[in-house]
């Protein structure tokens, strides 16, 4: 299957200016301002196939979003190319702004002071949609988000969970073939982000489209992808399956012992990072784990036991860790 988006060596430097404090550097700076290079994004490549739902995760600062906001064509790249759907981003054809979307959790679209409703008829307006395709496929994103009467508010009367929802089906509406996800679930309470990555997974199925997804909390990135990218620094770190970055940077997992009676210290097998009862999970080297586990079994009255990989969040740590210690720790 051909790739929908191809990234090869992209990069995007800022000439950000620089000063020092105090009135005279002010002065000085009129007359000879000084630059330094910002290297956001350096020189990574990636493909991502119709359909697939993919994790774009880095810490703050690491290039996602100027990623993000190159491929959706608000920002010209300084080097590499990349191709959305056949199209070049920057140059902003019609033909591919009307099948791409880019939402982002900490920015408004919507109209403030109106309802919801109305925002959507001013986006129906703007891509021309035919008016029976776009009430049926409003009624259908209002139906499944349950927002039937919030549409009726102005926006700024809205809670932050429920604006979100509306920014989600106000980009939907045209019905785009590739969404940029950027933290589209920042800020919100666990009941907000599950309805979101639903109604997310529910629109990747019934229309195939492709979603770039950027995310601080793991629980998007487990729901929704079975495939990451990993960018610290502007540099590519890891393009695979979750389950492989968990397979390839977590140096240890955790076996949870239940024994027959509490109380029991069982330090010497490994490090104890929690004690319930009779419950006691022990942090283990990878390399370890079918020692220790036998060991457990031939020492010790064991009713019950689990050996699990580490939380995903751990392991993103460590991934951001070796990211920092440079190219050749690396």
């Amino acid at each position: 299957m051909p790739p929908i988006i191809q990234v090869n060596q992209l990069g995007k430097t800022y000439q950000v200016p620089e000063r020092e404090a105090g009135l005279g550097a002010a002065v000085r700076s009129l007359v000879q301002r000084k630059y330094r290079e910002v290297k956001a994004v350096e020189h990574i490549s990636f493909e991502i196939v119709p359909g697939e739902v993919v994790g774009f995760l880095g810490p703050n600062g690491a290039g996602k979003t100027t990623t993000l906001k190159m491929l959706s064509g608000l920002l010209y790249p300084t080097s590499g190319s990349a191709t959305v759907l056949g199209h070049v981003p920057h140059k902003r054809e019609k033909a591919y702004l009307r099948q791409m979307t880019l939402v982002m959790g900490n920015r408004n679209q919507l109209q403030w002071d109106i309802p919801a409703l109305d925002s959507f008829e001013l986006n129906r307006a703007i891509y021309g949609l035919p008016e029976a395709e776009y009430r049926r496929t409003r009624d259908e994103f209002i139906a499944l988000m349950e927002v039937g009467e919030l549409v009726k508010k102005p926006v700024r009367n809205l809670s932050l969970g429920e604006r979100m929802k509306m920014e989600i089906i106000g980009a939907l509406l045209h019905k785009p073939q590739v969404l940029f996800l950027d933290e589209p679930t920042i800020g919100l309470d666990v009941t907000m982000q599950r309805r979101l990555r639903q109604f997310i997974a529910e629109y990747n199925r019934r229309t195939g489209a492709t979603v770039l997804l950027t995310s601080h909390y793991m629980a998007d990135v487990e729901a929704l992808c079975k495939r990451v990218i990993v960018i610290h620094h502007g540099q590519l770190l890891y393009d695979g399956d979750l389950s492989g970055l968990t397979q390839r940077f977590a140096a240890y997992k955790t076996i949870g012992v239940t024994l027959d009676e509490a109380g029991r210290d069982v330090s010497a097998y490994g490090e104890v990072v929690e004690t319930d009862g009779a419950l006691v999970k022990l942090r283990v080297p990878k390399a370890e784990t079918a020692r220790v586990t036998a060991q457990l079994l031939n020492d010790l009255p064991v009713s019950d036991l689990t050996v699990e990989d580490p939380p995903i969040d751990d392991v993103i740590e460590r991934v951001f860790a070796q990211g920092n210690a440079g190219p050749e720790a690396r």
